[in-house]
């Protein structure tokens, strides 16, 4: 049977940590707590479950909390669950067969990451498999029988293990902070952390976090357009052109977009637009467009229930502004119909 140590850093997570931990310290056979400046009553709280508590001082970068948390591990391997996860009881008993017959070859183990809430900012599906236990000391291994090299990526396992992450707010201004210091320091983003900051805005940005991002995507968008980055960087300048009502920057955006595969995005952004200023008729076109045309790159909700909610929308406002009943009679048929379409709609499994 392989040892397990657990490696967490928290900060100001009173409310959450023992939810977690009460679900997984009988599986451990250690635990880390990597503390990065609580004010609450975090630390007191980890004690109950462990003497290996260790202060790290805050510099922005999680990856750098996550390398000093792994450094202090001793077992055979390394889980490294957020404090607002937990285990139900099914995927305890998954965790305790895996801990008891894992093959001493798999270097990652991967588990399925479960949303329950809606204020998610990152995830596009109910859930999805990331990369959750780690072997603590890699061996490197030659492999081919000529041509010999060292294989590179590590051994990856797919568990059945569920973890339920149950968060109680979102950290968006948190994360546009990092992203923005971590663009005034290299200039860039790597692909997937792009990916993420467009999404995030998306999702969850004011006005004023579009502003303070338009630069980076202006930028990008610039370079090339109908790349992918580009695409991306056009769904976050156009939803920042139709916040502060600059119509030709919208449409800019819009219209180049067209040009190669249209995206559930920009049509959404179109759709918002015309609702905006009372053409509910061709608002009704483009988020019909998201929904049913379109796919979706950075938010699922673009070309799903966002859409659909458009549309219930703008029949409601059809109907209130209507004297023809023939017309008035198909605007609530209409109606009926993307009320249910609406209600069946939901976030994709996986």
């Amino acid at each position: 049977m392989i040892t397990i140590s657990l490696c967490m850093i928290v900060k100001n997570e009173e409310s959450v940590l023992s939810r977690c931990l009460d679900t997984v310290a009988d599986i451990m056979d250690e635990i880390i707590i990597v503390d990065t400046g609580s004010t609450d009553k975090t630390k007191e709280i980890a004690a109950r479950y462990t003497d290996k508590i260790y202060d790290y001082t805050w510099i922005n970068d999680f990856a750098d909390a996550r390398n000093y948390s792994f450094s202090k591990a001793t077992m055979d391997y390394i889980y490294a669950p957020d404090a607002d996860e937990l285990l139900d009881e099914v995927n305890r008993e998954r965790f305790r067969v895996l801990k008891a017959c894992l093959l001493p070859e798999i270097e990652i183990v991967q588990m399925k990451y479960v949303t329950e809430l809606s204020n998610d900012a990152v995830m596009n599906a109910k859930s999805e498999y990331r990369p959750k236990l780690f072997k603590r000391q890699r061996s490197f291994t030659w492999i081919d029988p000529i041509h010999e090299t060292v294989r590179l990526n590590p051994v990856v396992f797919d568990s059945d293990i569920e973890i339920i992450h149950r968060p109680i707010a979102t950290h968006e201004k948190r994360d546009f902070s990092i992203f923005r210091q971590e663009i005034a320091k290299n200039g860039m983003l790597s692909d997937k952390l792009r990916m993420m900051y467009a999404r995030e805005l998306l999702k969850l940005g004011t006005e004023e976090d579009l502003c303070a991002a338009r630069d980076y995507f202006l930028g990008i968008y610039n370079d090339n357009p109908i790349s992918d980055a580009g695409k991306e960087a056009a769904c976050v300048l156009a939803r920042l052109a139709r916040k502060k009502k600059d119509i030709a920057g919208l449409m800019k955006y819009a219209l180049k977009d067209m040009l190669e595969k249209p995206c559930s995005e920009i049509c959404y952004e179109l759709g918002s637009f015309y609702e905006e200023i009372n053409d509910y008729d061709e608002a009704i076109v483009w988020y019909m467009n998201a929904a049913y045309e379109t796919e979706s790159i950075l938010d699922i909700h673009a070309g799903g229930d966002l859409a659909i909610a458009g549309i219930v929308s703008c029949y409601e406002k059809l109907i209130l502004a209507e004297n023809n009943e023939s017309k008035l009679a198909l605007y609530k048929d209409n109606l009926e119909y993307y009320r249910a379409e609406l209600s069946a709609w939901s976030v994709p499994e996986e």
